[in-house]
C-alpha cells in the first residue's frame, strides 16, 4: 500500500516541479516538487503512530526551509517578485499527507488543480487585464444576489395560490444571472474575434433580446453586414430553446422526458432554417456582439424576480379560474420579452404537479413563438430592410413549425 501512495507522490510531484521547471523557476523544479509531496506523505504515515503534531512540525519545517532559500536568493541579488512556488510547495506538502491518510481521489484533483493554475497564469492575467470596473462591480453584485440575498430569503409559499416563495423565486434569479454571467464571461475572452456564429450564440446565452437590439443597430450602421447580422439574431432565438431545456432538466426533470422532446424537435427545426440562412449568405462579413453591461445588477435582478413572481401567479390564477385558454393567454404575453420567466414558471408548476406536462411544454412553445414575433418587430423598427426581410422569413418558417408542433404533437 505503502508503495502504491509513494509511487503516486512522486508522479503528482512530478507534475507540479514539471511545470514550474518549464516556468524557469529557480526555487523548486521537477526534483524539490516530488521530494515535498514525498516529505508530506511520510509525515502523515508517521501521524498514524506518533501522533498529528508530526504533520505539523514537517510542514513547519518546510516553511521555514523555503523562507531560508528566499533569504538566501535575497542576498545573491535575486528577489522573487511573487510566492506562487512558495505555496504551491506548502500545497503539495498536503498532498502528501492526504495520500497517506487515504484520500487519493481528493489529492489527485488538487494536484491537477494547482497544476492547471500555475499553467494558466498568463490567460488568467490578460483575462484580469481585460476586466474593468464595471466587470469588478458586476462579480460583487453576483455575490450578493447569490450568498448574500439568497440564504437569507424564506423558504415558504405566500399568497392565495401558495405559488410565491421568495427563496425560490430569487433561486431562480440566481440561475437566470448565472447563466447569462457564464456567457458574458466567455465573450469577454473571445471578445471581437467569436465572429457571427459563436456572437449570436454568446447573445443567446446572455439575452437573446439585448443581442437581437445589438444586432438590429449592427445593420442599420453597416448595411452589407445585415445578412450576416440576421443570421446571428436567428442563431441568438435558436440558443434559447437549449437554455429553455436547461431550465427544464434543472427544475422540472420529472416532465423532461415528456416537454424536452417537441423543445427539441423545435430547436432543431430553427437550426435548419438558420443553416440554410447561413449557406445562402455565407459570404457575408462576420459580426460581433456590441459589448454591454456585465448582466447581474441589482436592479435587473429585482425586475426579474418581480416578472417572474407575476407570471406564476398568472398562471396559477388562470390556471385557476380560465382553463387552458387562460395559460396560454398568460405565456404568449410573458413571452412577448423574455423567455425565462414563463419557462421557470412553468417547470416549477409542472414539478409541483399544478399543470401537466403535456401542456408545460406548449406554453413554453407558445411564449417561444411570442417572443420571436417581438424580436421581429424589434428588427423591423432598428433594422434595414433587408435584414427584417430575413429575419421576417426565418421567424415566421419557424413559427410555422411551432404551430405544426401544437397541433401534431400527440
Amino acid at each position: 500500500m505503502i508503495i502504491r501512495q509513494l509511487a503516486i507522490a512522486i508522479g503528482l510531484g512530478l507534475l507540479v516541479g514539471l511545470q514550474r521547471e518549464w516556468a524557469t523557476t529557480r526555487i523548486a523544479g521537477i526534483r524539490t516538487f516530488p521530494l515535498i509531496t514525498v516529505f508530506g506523505l511520510l509525515s502523515g504515515v508517521l501521524a498514524g503512530s506518533l501522533g498529528g503534531w508530526v504533520v505539523a512540525a514537517a510542514l513547519l519545517a518546510l516553511a521555514i526551509t523555503i523562507m531560508v532559500g528566499n533569504v538566501g536568493r535575497y542576498m545573491q541579488g535575486h528577489p522573487d517578485g511573487g510566492i506562487t512556488t512558495e505555496v504551491a510547495g506548502l500545497v503539495m506538502f498536503t498532498v502528501g499527507a492526504l495520500l497517506a491518510f487515504g484520500h487519493t481521489e481528493v489529492a489527485i484533483v488538487v494536484t491537477g488543480a494547482v497544476a492547471t493554475l500555475l499553467y494558466w497564469k498568463r490567460p488568467m492575467h490578460a483575462f484580469v487585464d481585460r476586466i474593468g470596473e464595471p466587470d469588478f462591480r458586476a462579480l460583487i453584485q453576483l455575490v450578493v444576489i447569490a450568498l448574500v440575498i439568497l440564504p437569507v430569503l424564506p423558504d415558504q409559499a405566500y399568497g392565495p395560490y401558495g405559488v410565491l416563495n421568495p427563496f425560490r423565486i430569487w433561486r431562480m434569479v440566481v440561475l437566470i444571472v448565472g447563466i447569462s454571467m457564464a456567457a458574458y464571461v466567455a465573450y469577454k475572452l473571445l471578445g471581437p474575434k467569436a465572429g457571427t456564429l459563436a456572437a449570436g450564440a454568446l447573445g443567446g446565452l446572455i439575452s437573446s433580446t439585448a443581442a437581437t437590439i445589438s444586432f438590429a443597430r449592427l445593420g442599420r450602421s453597416s448595411p452589407a453586414a445585415s445578412s450576416a447580422a440576421a443570421i446571428a439574431v436567428m442563431i441568438a432565438s435558436t440558443v434559447v430553446f437549449g437554455r429553455v431545456l436547461f431550465e427544464v432538466a434543472v427544475f422540472a426533470p420529472g416532465g423532461l422526458s415528456t416537454m424536452g422532446p417537441p423543445l427539441v424537435a423545435m430547436m432543431v427545426a430553427m437550426i435548419g432554417i438558420g443553416a440554410g440562412m447561413w449557406v445562402a449568405n455565407r459570404r457575408s462579413p462576420d459580426v460581433a456582439l456590441e459589448e454591454d453591461e456585465p448582466p447581474s445588477s441589482i436592479r435587473s435582478a429585482i425586475i426579474f424576480a418581480l416578472l417572474y413572481a407575476v407570471v406564476l401567479f398568472g398562471i396559477a390564477f388562470a390556471n385557476e379560474h380560465f382553463g387552458q385558454q387562460g395559460l396560454f393567454g398568460v405565456a404568449a404575453i410573458s413571452g412577448l420579452t423574455d423567455m425565462d420567466a414563463i419557462t421557470l414558471s412553468t417547470a416549477e408548476l409542472v414539478g409541483s404537479g399544478d399543470v401537466a406536462a403535456s401542456t408545460g411544454w406548449r406554453l413554453i412553445l407558445t411564449g417561444g413563438m411570442a417572443n420571436l414575433v417581438f424580436k421581429a418587430g424589434v428588427v423591423g423598427v432598428l433594422g434595414t430592410r433587408r435584414m427584417f426581410g430575413l429575419v421576417a422569413l426565418a421567424f415566421g418558417l419557424s413559427i410555422a413549425a411551432g404551430v405544426a408542433l401544437l397541433w401534431l404533437w400527440p
